[in-house]
């Protein structure tokens, strides 16, 4: 499977995760030329906007935690973070959401098995961009 396969089932995975711990889903691949933001999800009075990083590897039982071991949301790097930053005053903008609206910024990893065909989903809450 291709990374974009992946992270495409990646994205489904978490928009399933989320809609069953109450999230709506707003879009999905919210695309301006600077960015791109893959989740935009509600729940109560607040907006979540939802970066999802996946990762495809075998026995996820097995994975270890030790710190040299890859994690999918090493993949957050600070200009990464500076373009998601940008790219969601551009949605709150093009929305014209009210600056009395809450929102966040999430981070989703996905972890999936395809040969045991298990996946491990963790939701980052609030990250600071």
């Amino acid at each position: 499977m291709s990374s974009k396969e992946t992270g495409k089932l990646g994205e489904d995975i978490a928009c399933r995760y989320l809609e069953r711990k109450g999230y709506i889903i707003t879009e999905r691949n919210y695309w301006k030329k600077w960015g791109e933001i893959d989740i935009v999800a509600s729940k109560g009075n607040t907006i979540h906007f939802v970066e999802v990083k996946s990762v495809s590897r075998e026995n996820i039982g097995y994975v270890s935690t030790e710190h040299n071991t890859y994690r999918a949301e090493d993949n957050m790097h600070p200009w990464k973070m500076q373009r998601l930053s940008r790219v969601i005053k551009t949605y709150l903008l093009d929305k014209a959401v009210s600056d009395e609206t809450n929102w966040q910024f999430d981070v989703i990893t996905v972890q999936i098995d395809h040969k045991n065909l298990i996946t491990r989903v963790e939701l980052i809450e609030n990250v600071i961009l």
